[in-house]
């Protein structure tokens, strides 16, 4: 079943794609989670840039419109308290204004003042040093986003390999399989037929006076039963092993038994004298 999440991924890349080339054809790339992950981070931090980038449209826009609203008013302001009206300065001093007020534009100050430039100075190296570093690590996410793709790409391209070797291995082994199941059928047929030629050729043999105890199964059975009394007898002989030294008669195995009781006797009496011995030894 396929996941609802990977589908709404993969709806969403295909409209950004779409958007993204327009009436152009759409690359084609292999539909699978890691690839359409890749693909999702990328649309996101390209809609993530696109949003930055309107908004500061729309802030400059509106700083725009502040500022000429702000030069109108200083307008009015030099010619209504300082008699100074910008149609009759000279080129030159229209000129000193005129960069004097886009540099403080440029530079977003709210007035032309000398501290004022210091601090809008300030404030853009600061701002230039905080872009370079996003720069830096837009760079870096690229990077690591091509390197995931190339990444991906090579997954792919072994994964299709192997999926090309295990087609190649299946097929073979469909053909040895095949092969196997002919061999084997060949060979129940031909049993079956070995088995009717026995068969037609014991009851042509009996018909002509032979002895059924030679038949093939009664042989086989037969076989079977020799192996059994073989296994027995061995049994039996192992038994009779350990009798081979008893004489072989009662009487005489009554005297021998005797005769080892006396040995053993004299065994202990010899013991116990020597256990006297060492006994007075020691004391």
């Amino acid at each position: 079943m396929i996941d609802s999440s990977f589908v709404s991924l993969l709806w969403q890349v295909a409209l950004w794609l779409k958007k993204i080339y327009g009436h152009q054809a759409i690359p084609e790339y292999e539909v699978n989670e890691r690839t359409v992950d890749i693909l999702h981070d990328i649309m996101e931090y390209n809609e993530a840039n696109d949003r930055d980038a309107s908004f500061l449209i729309e802030n400059m826009k509106e700083e725009v419109t502040e500022y000429e609203e702000e030069a109108k008013h200083m307008q009015n302001v030099l010619i209504q308290s300082l008699g100074l009206n910008p149609a009759s300065l000279s080129r030159e001093s229209f000129q000193f204004f005129s960069d004097l007020v886009d540099s403080a534009v440029t530079l977003e100050m709210k007035d032309t003042s000398l501290s004022s430039f210091f601090c809008a100075i300030n404030d853009m190296t600061s701002e230039l040093f905080e872009t370079e570093s996003q720069n830096k690590e837009i760079a870096l996410k690229l990077k690591n986003i091509r390197v995931k793709l190339s990444a991906a790409l090579m997954l792919e391209l072994r994964l299709q390999k192997d999926l090309a070797k295990a087609k190649k291995y299946l097929e073979i082994h469909n053909s040895k399989a095949k092969t196997r199941s002919k061999n084997k059928r060949y060979l129940i047929n031909k049993t079956g037929d070995l088995k009717c030629r026995i068969k037609t050729a014991e009851e042509e043999l009996i018909a002509l006076g032979l002895d059924q105890a030679l038949t093939h199964k009664d042989l086989a059975k037969q076989s079977e039963e020799l192996v059994a009394l073989q296994k027995n007898l061995k049994l039996l002989k192992k038994k009779l092993k350990y009798y081979h030294d008893l004489p072989p008669s009662f009487s005489l195995a009554q005297v021998m038994l005797e005769e080892r009781k006396q040995e053993l006797n004299a065994i202990e009496e010899e013991l116990i004298r020597k256990i006297q011995t060492l006994c007075i030894v020691l004391t």
